[in-house]
């Protein structure tokens, strides 16, 4: 088995997890996504997450999973202590990029709240605009989104084309627009725990290691 870790995560991750990798250099850290549209189709993410463990598992030294419950009912709950891996904290993307905090007092402030994402804002249509038919059947906007009064862009980057995607967002769904700039949150924070200790471990693995080398001589 080698040193590696592998973090696997929802494709909604990919592009921050992917920066902060490049930031800190994380070269020893692996990342395999799951296919975010599946979130349109909740039931099927968690065999497919027990399928990325199993292919996986022999070949990392540790295995994170950057997934919330999203939607499963508990079940990727049960497969992370069945396959005996770990999971990034967090209850959901938002609370991974605002903190526990503040997101709690972004929710609290206003119950009906349609939150976005750099991934979101992005794939807005894909994600939500289609899947829900919007463009074919306008009237739907008021029978999914009745009970919102606001759409919160929690932004990972400073974007203007995203800013600007995250704004017509929330004039299609008639909602007023706010923005908070977040960064990468808890996910860099979480990832940067991961990191060190995979390298305090290797550093105790290497002087164990020159400890006996030298005893030998």
């Amino acid at each position: 088995m080698s040193d590696r870790l592998l973090v696997i995560a929802c494709g909604a991750l990919a592009q921050e997890i992917t920066a902060l990798k490049a930031r800190y250099g994380w070269e020893h850290l692996d990342l395999k996504c799951i296919d975010a549209k599946l979130h349109n189709h909740p039931a099927k993410i968690p065999a497919r997450l027990r399928e990325k463990i199993r292919l996986n598992k022999a070949n990392y030294a540790d295995i994170f999973v950057a997934y919330a419950d999203c939607g499963t009912g508990g079940e990727i709950d049960k497969i992370i202590e069945e396959e005996g891996i770990k999971r990034l904290p967090g209850a959901h993307c938002y609370q991974f990029f605002a903190g526990e905090a503040r997101f709690t007092e972004i929710a609290d402030e206003e119950l009906g709240t349609f939150y976005l994402t750099d991934f979101l804002a992005q794939h807005f249509d894909q994600f939500v605009t289609k899947p829900l038919k919007l463009v074919e059947h306008p009237e739907l906007r008021d029978a999914y989104f009745g009970n919102y009064r606001r759409v919160v862009y929690l932004s990972q980057t400073d974007n203007e084309d995203l800013m600007l995607a995250a704004k017509k967002a929330a004039k299609q769904l008639g909602l007023v627009f706010e923005h908070v700039s977040c960064g990468y949150g808890e996910l860099e924070s979480s990832l940067q725990t991961v990191a060190l200790q995979r390298d305090i471990g290797l550093s105790n693995k290497r002087t164990r290691h020159d400890h006996v080398a030298v005893t030998e001589k």
